[in-house]
């Protein structure tokens, strides 16, 4: 067992005192059309960190007027707290020089990232800023609050703009790298124009990178727990259009971004 699976074993019943913080009540939404998700590509997205499995490359996908987002500009990641040392040479290489933070203070502080040198965080709590222990239940919940909270607007919108305004790559990471990394992913390549095939595709990815990892929390659904399901995209997507009337309109109207924003990141992130 590893040690940060025994870290994570350890707090799953602290973590879980607050799970409450997150079931108050959201916007009720129809069930989600299904989607469609694809087979894992044949392009390898993974950065190959031995501490951080869930580690990969953002770039290689295909949008659908032809253009492909650029590879070594975004990454995404679980926590950074067991990367190695060659690990931390190989984001120098790949010349990291922002890390966006999505956790709580009390995930931060329990599994201390490991950084870069000369790289740069920023602590975007997509839950609030509260820094309290924190567990999600209900998954499903946790991603119509994603959806449909402004604290998670607003760090969603920060790591958006860092990207686009960063002269050099950034990485966003969260705890497994598969909820909040994944559903701000999600966000990412929509806007960029890739089709929601290729975004169910990303985001399933994580079960294959964390298949390995065994153990998490207890807690069936919870963000300490290594599993995903398509399910819980379709409700966040679901519950933009709901709130917003559209995906675009949550882009602009919850996110804040301005269409000289979504220009400018396609214009950095697309050849």
């Amino acid at each position: 067992m590893s040690h940060r699976t025994l870290i994570r074993t350890k707090s799953a019943a602290a973590l879980a005192l607050t799970a409450g913080l997150l079931l108050a009540p959201v916007p009720s939404i129809a069930a989600a059309a299904p989607t469609t998700v694809v087979a894992p590509a044949a392009v390898d997205h993974s950065l190959h960190l031995t501490g951080a499995p869930n580690a990969r490359d953002l770039g290689g996908y295909t949008t659908t007027d032809g253009k492909t987002v650029r590879s070594g500009l975004v990454l995404r990641s679980d926590a950074l707290n067991a990367l190695t040392a060659d690990d931390l040479a190989k984001l120098v290489q790949l010349n990291v020089k922002t890390v966006e933070d999505l956790r709580t203070g009390y995930e931060q502080a329990l599994e201390k990232d490991k950084i870069p040198a000369g790289a740069t965080v920023y602590h975007r709590d997509v839950f609030g800023g509260s820094g309290d222990p924190l567990a999600i239940v209900d998954l499903g919940r946790a991603y119509k609050f994603m959806a449909s909270d402004p604290a998670a607007y607003a760090a969603f919108k920060a790591v958006l703009l860092d990207i686009k305004n960063s002269p050099d790559p950034v990485l966003y990471h969260c705890t497994s790298g598969k909820d909040r990394t994944g559903f701000l992913s999600a966000v990412l390549l929509t806007i960029l124009g890739v089709p929601r095939e290729t975004v169910n595709e990303d985001f399933m990815l994580s079960n294959e990178y964390l298949a390995g990892e065994g153990g998490g929390s207890s807690v069936t659904g919870s963000i300490q727990s290594n599993t995903v399901e398509q399910a819980w995209l379709d409700s966040a997507f679901a519950t933009a259009n709901e709130k917003f009337g559209s995906f675009d309109n949550y882009v602009s109207q919850g996110l804040g971004l301005t269409s000289q924003d979504i220009a400018d990141l396609k214009a950095k992130l697309l050849s």
